[in-house]
């Protein structure tokens, strides 16, 4: 919004117009920078260059988010609500093979549709993690344990073998992110331009059935 529109009267429709258009230039920024960082690093990008790339005007950017590291800070908050939602609603009522795989499929789709969200967070973890150090506080821990609890309510009731379940969201994790993080190297040695969906496919239908099976379950039909 331009300062000569902030300053015009706005009824109901104009503030639902207004709200899809910040949604819109908000979303489009946050996927331009994304771009940038997982491209560059944090110091390597500039706000020049996420301005050029969401075709906006610097001056926008800074409308939206005031500065560099706010703007960075909310891409990783965003990558990490995406991956993070998917594992929320998890209960030691559902049927352990139907969940795990189901969460194993969802964290690959992230890989595939936004390798470049990974690789950020992959940089940020590798780099000392400092830009998500309030994001990792005791609410997170919390969140986490409640999720570990799940698994363990599932061996405790005897629905999966004895598993540390801190180290099983570990393996998902990182095997699921390996297909987004180290996207080069797999190129490289498959010899392929890229990894397709069928490949994803493979790799998930892989994962699924040696995690599974490590768990004493059988992988869903």
């Amino acid at each position: 919004m331009t300062t000569f529109d902030a300053l015009l009267p706005q009824t109901p429709t104009d503030g639902k117009r207004t709200g899809r258009i910040r949604q819109k230039n908000e979303e489009l920024i946050l996927s331009a920078a994304a771009e940038e960082f997982a491209r560059h690093g944090y110091k390597g990008t500039s706000m020049n260059a996420i301005a050029l790339r969401a075709g906006l005007p610097k001056a926008n950017l800074h409308y939206y988010f005031t500065n560099k590291l706010g703007l960075y800070v909310e891409v990783m908050r965003h990558i990490l609500d995406l991956w993070d939602s998917a594992f929320d609603n998890l209960t030691a009522d559902d049927d352990p093979a139907t969940a795990l795989a189901d969460y194993i499929r969802t964290k690959m789709e992230f890989s595939r549709k936004q390798p470049q969200a990974s690789k950020i967070f992959a940089m940020e973890v590798i780099s000392g993690c400092e830009c998500l150090s309030t994001h990792f506080n005791e609410d997170y821990r919390e969140w986490f344990r409640g999720r570990a609890a799940v698994l363990q309510a599932w061996s405790d009731a005897g629905k999966m073998d004895p598993v540390d379940p801190m180290h099983l969201i570990f393996l998902i994790w990182s095997s699921t992110q390996h297909y987004a993080d180290f996207s080069d190297q797999i190129r490289r040695i498959t010899g392929q331009r890229r990894i397709t969906k069928d490949d994803f496919e493979r790799g998930t239908e892989t994962l699924t059935r040696v995690i599974l099976k490590g768990c004493g379950l059988t992988p869903p039909h």
